[in-house]
Order: structure tokens, then sequence, then C-alpha cells
């Protein structure tokens, strides 16, 4: 009965195989990655599932913000707010992310020069701050779609015509009692998009924005410490085996920190595009 349940929640299944997986991950690294390594590989771990919750949040109150807030704007009359919010979000759209990006992150370095922004957390934020600005259009089309869908049916009417807010109709009894489902698959996609981001800038900064800033300076994440020397090298190790499968068994022991980053970044990635395929699946049955 139990297996029954779980095949038929392929996104719960999938979420249980992440899991499985990183702890086999941890476990391994913590029988065999020297303290160092293993502090900097959970450091990183951390930093970049945080960063992603934090992506989500944002991003959630945002296209939760602007999706409700240009319906209103629009059936209230307010041509010019509307107008001018719908020009901006159409600009944010027109960026590409990666360079949006690292546009906002070069105004980060420029504040870490002049020592305005300290502290790792508050480095986070910001840093999730900005993937979360280029990102929220997608919840914000979501919101609206699921707006306009009731607008056009009698529901919206009537329950303008027993006296509730417009407000709380979007809000309450569109958004939060008929659409959380919809709003948890996109958190979800969101969740993958901020982690490959993410990590994908960071790798990108592993060259340096300046000569006094570089990806030191930001909180570690997976992308960044792929892209260490060492995690470099452990990487290059694995082309040995072509010349030498003997060697394949030392790659576990001998290049664990690249070889580890490697697995958690692209096994996180692979699990969270699987769990939002099962979770639309699931939807659909």
């Amino acid at each position: 009965m139990k297996g029954e349940k779980l095949a038929a929640r392929p996104d719960l299944v999938w979420l249980l195989v992440w899991l499985a997986g990183m702890g086999v991950l941890l476990l391994w690294d913590l029988a065999f990655l020297n303290n160092p390594a293993l502090k900097r590989l959970l450091n990183a771990l951390f930093n970049t599932l945080a960063a992603g919750l934090t992506v989500v949040v944002l991003a959630l109150l945002l296209g939760w913000a602007c999706g409700a807030g240009l319906y209103l704007l629009e059936r209230r009359g307010r041509k010019g707010v509307y107008l001018t919010m719908t020009f901006l979000l159409n600009i944010v759209r027109s960026v590409p992310q990666i360079v949006g990006i690292l546009a906002g992150y070069i105004v980060l370095t420029l504040l870490i020069e002049r020592e305005v922004l300290v502290g790792s957390a508050a480095l986070l934020f910001w840093m999730s701050a900005i993937v979360a600005v280029f990102v929220f259009l997608d919840i914000a089309d979501l919101v609206r779609g699921r707006i306009a869908q009731f607008a056009a049916l009698d529901f919206y009417p009537a329950m303008l015509c027993c006296g509730v807010s417009e407000a709380r109709i979007v809000n309450v009894e569109i958004l939060w009692k008929n659409s959380r489902a919809h709003l948890l698959h996109a958190m979800i996609a969101v969740f993958g998009m901020a982690v490959f981001l993410q990590c994908s800038i960071d790798f990108i900064l592993s060259v340096g924005l300046s000569t006094e800033v570089s990806a030191s300076n930001f909180p570690a994440t997976l992308g960044g410490l792929l892209a260490t020397m060492d995690s470099k090298q452990d990487i290059l190790a694995v082309g040995t085996i072509l010349t030498d499968p003997a060697y394949t068994p030392q790659l576990f022991f001998r290049h664990l920190q690249g070889l580890s980053v490697a697995f958690a970044l692209i096994f996180t990635l692979l699990c969270i595009h699987t769990i939002t395929a099962g979770f639309v699946r699931r939807r659909r049955l």
C-alpha cells in the first residue's frame, strides 16, 4: 500500500532520492575527506541551499505583489501607475538573466569595496535579492494568469455581490485558496533556477571582478567551490581513467572534494527538475 502511494507521488519519491543521495555523499565525505575541505563543502552547500530558499521567498513576494497589484490597478483605472509598472517589468524581462545578475554583482562589488556591505549573511541576502529580481516574473505571470482565469467566471462577480472586497477575492479566494498548488510548482522551479544561476555566476566570478574584490569576497557556494584550483584539478583527474582505467577507485579517495562538489550540484539540479516534472504529472492524474 505504501509503495503504491509513493508511486503515485513521483515528486516525493525524488525528494527522498535527493535526501538519500546527499546523505550517502556526506557520510562518504565524513569518512574520507579531510576536515578543511569538508568544512568548505558543508559551508558551500549550506549557502547554496540557503540562497536558493531566499530567492524563492523573495520571488514569491515580488511575483504575488506585482501580479495582484497590476490586476487591481487595471481594474481601478489607474492607467498611469499600471503602464509605468508594466514598462519597468518589461525592461527587466528584456534583460538576459545572466547579464542582469552580473550587473547586480558589479554593484555589490562596489559596495564591498566601500565597506557598505559587510558580513556573510548580508551579502548572501543581497546576492539572493539580485537573482530574485530576474526570476520572479515567472511567478508574476502565473499570478496574473490565475486571476484572469477566475475573473472570467461567475465566481468573481458573485463574490463582489456578496460584498467581498476585490483585494480579498484576489489574494485570499483566488491565490491562497485556489492556487497554492500552482504556486508551489512555480516555487520549486524557481528554486532550481536560482541554484543554477547562483552557481553559474559564482563560477564566472572566479576570474574576479576587480583587483581588490573577487569571488573570495562573496559567501562560498557550490559554484564558487567548483571553481577553486583544488576542485578543478580533481575534475581534470577524471580524464586519467581514459588512459588508466585502474585509477578509477582512487578518484573517490584522492580527488574527493571536486567530485563531491560536482556531484552535489548536478545531482541537486537533476532531482529538482525531476521533482518539478513529477509534481506536474501527479496533478494531471
